[in-house]
């Protein structure tokens, strides 16, 4: 049993909750607005950030917090745990009506995140992961798949990216998926549903946190595009880029990135 067990039961429990609250929502009226340009953001964002904020730092009130719609604030920096949040991971989707956003939730330590939950409370897909502990969809073992390359491979990632990132086409003999949650396509990695997920733009530790947990834990790779690794808890929480597989397919796609000029104003 994880060191985290008690840790792990509490996400699960409050992240399950607050997945109940969103697909209330999601199924209802509510009002969205955009906090600055190209980033939405609606009425649900922030009913379930106040959920996990109530209910998380009540049971663990010597935790810090940071959360995508939550003020941050320099405390954080201080405590050996934090709870690393997003309400909701996906919220185009979720405004437009599709069923591809999650609440994701980690618990991080020392800079690592130990424990992970992302839940799909739309189709009732509940992945979980703590440090030590393997990882699960639904209760089930879950483990990442042991594609070796581009060949007949699902990956998921605009084909735009490759364009953007000097490619002059993706790869002919991989099929390539677009799903708006990074923190739904790290954990569908991790279950082995698909093979990769590349993303080569700026993301929040909030986006990744849950999904690395459970990644790691289901057998899988997840790095910069560079190779570098996650740290957690910075006083900057961005990553440059996010690149997530089983371990022989994350090994070629990175030495298939290091072949590639970095195009003048990209930062992976």
């Amino acid at each position: 049993m994880s060191r985290f067990a008690d840790d792990h039961a509490l996400l699960i429990e409050t992240v399950r909750e607050a997945g109940a609250l969103a697909l209330d929502f999601f199924q209802g009226d509510y009002e969205h607005w955009d906090k600055a340009q190209g980033e939405p953001v609606s009425e649900a964002d922030h009913a379930v950030d106040a959920l996990l904020k109530e209910r998380l730092c009540a049971a663990r009130p010597d935790y810090g917090w940071l959360s995508e719609e939550s003020t941050d604030t320099p405390e954080r920096l201080d405590r050996e745990r934090v709870f690393i949040v997003d309400p909701i991971d996906g919220t185009r989707a979720f405004i437009r009506g599709d069923p591809e956003f999650t609440v994701s939730a980690a618990l991080a330590e020392a800079g690592r995140a130990v424990v992970g939950v992302v839940y799909n409370p739309a189709t009732d897909e509940m992945f979980e992961a703590a440090e030590g502990g393997g990882a699960r969809l639904n209760g089930a073992p879950i483990t990442a798949s042991a594609q070796v390359d581009w060949s007949g491979a699902r990956v998921i990632s605009g084909t735009r990216m490759f364009s953007r990132a000097g490619w002059t086409a993706p790869p002919a003999d991989a099929e390539f998926f677009a799903i708006n949650s990074i923190a739904y396509r790290m954990a569908l990695v991790a279950a082995g549903r698909y093979d990769a997920c590349i993303s080569l733009g700026t993301k929040s530790e909030w986006d990744i946190a849950g999904g690395a947990v459970i990644l790691a834990e289901a057998g899988g790779r997840a790095s910069t595009a560079r190779g570098g690794a996650f740290d957690f808890n910075q006083s900057e929480p961005k990553v440059d880029s996010v690149v997530v597989a089983g371990p022989a397919m994350h090994a070629m796609i990175r030495d298939f990135l290091d072949t590639i000029e970095r195009p003048a104003g990209m930062r992976w």
